[in-house]
């Protein structure tokens, strides 16, 4: 029987996920306009043997602080994921592409076109990272009066799903004859239209791109939200989620998980990957002093703005930094599922404003791992061999310095206990990933009336 392996993701946020990477001198700083830059990033993930790339996205700036926060921001500039990604692929082989994409504010017929043009580009490394956009003050980009409430946002994002899919269906896998003594190009038997009518859609159809490499680009999704959870068990092949305890991440593995039989899924097609952002040190001491230096580049204006987003409408610059926040709110409308775990932390650690902010600060509430590298991947061995994870959503807190470091010393030490490949699997991501290739429900329909 083949072990079970391990499934790593690098997870880039510019110069890095802590909030004052950019700040750090082994960052670079201009990084998310850089192309030089992501293609080194991309290159050592590959060399590093990660299954794919992910770059979240927001559809427009979503900071929140006053001005002296606002100009210390390192995140308001960087790039479009779709276009990012097709620049990559030309410049790496094995390595797939997560880009976010947004239900919300995107156009089904373009985004299905867009990531089926990214997978041939990238001949079948392309996967489509589902969210509905949690920020609130996006809207006014889009002509909208006021952001959808999560119901009617995650109502959407399953119709949108649905539909994305019937246009990958558009041509059946085999319609592309392409025989040039007889001069048929393709059989239009095998084109389908999608003829799509639905609550918040109405698509005709067909797409005006051959089916993709892969049937489907994979399709992931975040978030842990009741809401959040059930659209991944009826539609997404991997999870991102934050858990910073193993009985925590246990538990959401099995929830998700044991939601997936009521749509016909196995617990096999999902593969749950939490984030880690892992300080590396050959020595512990080291690792230790490498993340008191990451914390005292955070200017305070900063870190308050950090945690702002929990309590809305609140002036916190009174507040005294080195005591409790005066009061801990119910968790805010909206971003409830990563409020309620911050919220819940605050209470239960007593944590002052500084500490709270200082947690925050290196990776948005996931899990922060400081230490050596057998240190790292024994806590990573502990949560996949223990049903938390089925790998990681690799977070390195200064790039392109982290990630060399993950990849030059954590996985060497994962393949020296069996966990972790040691060349690539397949040609495509979802090869690589263990995951199927979905057949055409066009061509299925068709046999099973047969």
């Amino acid at each position: 029987m083949t072990q079970r392996k391990l499934r790593l993701g690098a997870f880039i946020m510019a110069t890095g996920h802590h909030i004052a990477a950019w700040r750090h001198p082994g960052s670079q700083i201009d990084s998310g306009v850089n192309i030089d830059h992501y293609i080194e990033v991309a290159q050592t993930a590959e060399r590093g043997l990660f299954d794919q790339v992910f770059v979240a996205d927001s559809p427009g700036i979503g900071f929140r602080g006053d001005e002296e926060a606002l100009r210390r921001q390192g995140r308001v500039s960087y790039f479009e994921p779709v276009t990012l990604w097709a620049a990559l692929s030309a410049v790496t082989k094995h390595i797939g592409f997560v880009a976010t994409a947004s239900t919300t504010y995107e156009d089904p017929y373009l985004l299905a076109r867009k990531f089926a043009s990214l997978d041939h580009i990238s001949k079948g490394r392309a996967a489509w990272n589902v969210v509905t956009t949690s920020a609130d003050n996006v809207h006014g980009n889009f002509g909208l009066d006021a952001h959808p409430d999560p119901a009617l946002r995650y109502e959407r994002a399953h119709e949108f799903v649905q539909v994305v899919k019937g246009l990958w269906d558009s041509f059946e896998d085999d319609a592309f004859v392409r025989d040039g003594g007889s001069g048929v190009y393709f059989d239009p038997a095998k084109l389908h239209a999608l003829n799509h009518v639905g609550k918040h859609f109405k698509v005709k159809g067909p797409l005006n791109l051959e089916r993709p490499p892969q049937g489907y680009p994979v399709i992931l999704q975040a978030g842990s939200s009741e809401d959040g959870k059930e659209l991944a068990a009826a539609t997404a092949e991997a999870i991102f989620t934050a858990w910073t305890s193993l009985a925590e991440a246990q538990a959401f593995y099995r929830d998700v998980k044991g939601r997936m039989a009521r749509y016909g899924r196995r617990p096999e097609q999902l593969l749950v990957l939490p984030g880690i952002s892992p300080v590396v040190g050959r020595t512990e001491e080291e690792a230790r002093a490498k993340w008191a230096e990451l914390q005292s580049l955070i200017h305070p204006s900063v870190g308050l703005a950090a945690i702002a987003p929990f309590w809305p409408g609140e002036d916190l610059s009174r507040w005294d930094l080195d005591a409790p926040p005066p009061y801990i709110p119910e968790a805010p409308k909206g971003i409830q599922s990563r409020a309620q775990v911050v919220l819940e932390l605050a209470r239960r650690e007593g944590f002052t404003v500084r500490q709270l902010y200082e947690y925050l600060a290196g990776a948005r509430g996931h899990w922060v791992v400081v230490g050596t590298p057998v240190q790292i991947a024994d806590r990573m061995q502990e949560w996949f061999e223990n049903g938390a994870a089925d790998g990681f959503n690799v977070m390195p807190p200064v790039l392109p310095a982290s990630l060399n470091e993950f990849v030059d010393l954590v996985v060497p030490e994962l393949q020296r206990r069996g966990l972790f490949r040691t060349a690539y699997e397949g040609r495509t991501l979802r090869e690589n990933l263990g995951l199927e290739r979905p057949g055409n429900a066009f061509a299925q329909g068709q046999r099973q009336a047969a």
